[in-house]
């Protein structure tokens, strides 16, 4: 079958993972291939995947090799491939904007973004780009709150006529003028925000799940998260979290038979701890009443390496977008969006939203 080809908008630690996930499950077999929750989709395997283009700001990424950028300063997170074989293609430089916090130029170099010295890239130029390498999926990897250059990139997108896998908390799949857009322009667009294979979000949610199944009336609760990359240093500024704090919240939300006030959800990172590196710590509270309003708790730590755990499942949002367009459809891919992502157009419990998607998956459900 063909390759399925992709470009990266942001070369960091879940572009570091993806891609080594990619060339790690190139030679193995659905009998040895632990950690997916699809080895195959479509006829496509994890290595069907070719990445031709990246893009990204930082002058120890760009003009470098893919395969190299990936393990560049200040990318930490795990290293479970090392042998990425050099892809013949190097990273270019894109547009700023707001995709990068002020604050962070006051950390050591080692742990922050350094800004390329060339000039930025155009819309044009990066259209181009998109075009002239086959391009079929772009990818955005961008960091919280880059809320501008999100939608600059989504705009590039539509202009070379590739679809979108948003992996971050900008708005645009489930923003109904952007996936109208979409829709019209003829290509597939999967997002907002990955959730993790198994991560604080999906965690939380289950648990919900299972409070409301169980007749147990939960009245408040909390998650804090802690962690040591970029993103949680970027997330420091908290005029970069609106839109992260909404997605986290509503994705737990969601699954709830009543709303929690305000007051009595709390949801979202909490801190930076530079020695956590890429490993991400969540502690969870749940404070409910059972039968006889007996008051009961729960209390969670969940440590996991934040980027290889969303890994999987961009793979599969990747595959599944993939026949979308062998199927010609465009527009937002519900049932993809609603297993895969935090906020999506459309929330379902996460049972229902796993069968949808094995449906889409298998022909029987449209989108």
């Amino acid at each position: 079958m063909d390759q399925i080809k992709i470009a990266i908008v942001g070369v960091g630690n879940c572009a570091s993972s993806l891609i080594q996930g990619i060339e790690y499950y190139r030679n193995r077999t659905d009998q040895d291939a632990i950690g997916l929750m699809h080895w195959d989709i479509g006829g496509y395997t994890p290595g069907d995947i070719e990445v031709v283009a990246a893009f990204d700001i930082d002058v120890r990424k760009v003009g470098r090799d893919i395969a190299e950028a990936i393990f560049a300063p200040p990318n930490c997170t795990k290293v479970f491939c090392p042998d990425v074989p050099e892809t013949g293609k190097t990273v270019k430089m894109g547009r700023v904007l707001d995709g990068c916090s002020e604050h962070m130029a006051h950390y050591p170099e080692a742990r922050i973004f350094v800004p390329a010295r060339e000039p930025e890239a155009t819309k044009e130029e990066i259209v181009a780009e998109l075009k002239a390498s086959g391009a079929e999926i772009l990818l955005n990897y961008l960091p919280v709150g880059s809320e501008q250059a999100a939608r600059f990139y989504a705009g590039c997108a539509l202009e070379a006529g590739v679809a979108l896998i948003n992996n971050m908390p900008v708005f645009i799949a489930s923003d109904p003028e952007w996936s109208e857009r979409f829709r019209a322009r003829g290509v597939p667009i999967v997002g907002d925000d990955i959730k993790a294979q198994l991560g604080a979000t999906i965690t939380h949610r289950t648990l919900a799940d299972l409070f409301a199944k169980r007749g147990v009336v939960l009245d408040r609760t909390y998650q804090l998260n802690t962690g040591g990359n970029t993103d949680f240093l970027n997330m420091l500024n908290h005029e970069r979290l609106a839109s992260k704090r909404v997605s986290k919240t509503e994705a737990v939300q969601s699954v709830l038979p009543h709303r929690l006030e305000d007051e009595k959800i709390h949801i979202g990172p909490s801190d930076y701890v530079a020695w956590q590196n890429d490993n991400k710590i969540c502690f969870l509270r749940m404070e409910g009443r059972v039968f006889g309003d007996v008051p009961m708790n729960l209390e969670l730590r969940l440590s996991v390496e934040d980027s290889p755990n969303s890994g999987g499942v961009v793979i599969d949002a990747i595959r599944c977008c993939k026949l979308a367009l062998e199927r010609g459809i465009g527009g937002v891919l519900v049932s993809p969006s609603s297993f895969f992502m935090k906020h999506p157009p459309e929330q379902y419990p996460d049972d229902e939203a796993y069968a949808m998607t094995e449906e889409f998956i298998a022909g029987r459900r449209r989108a």
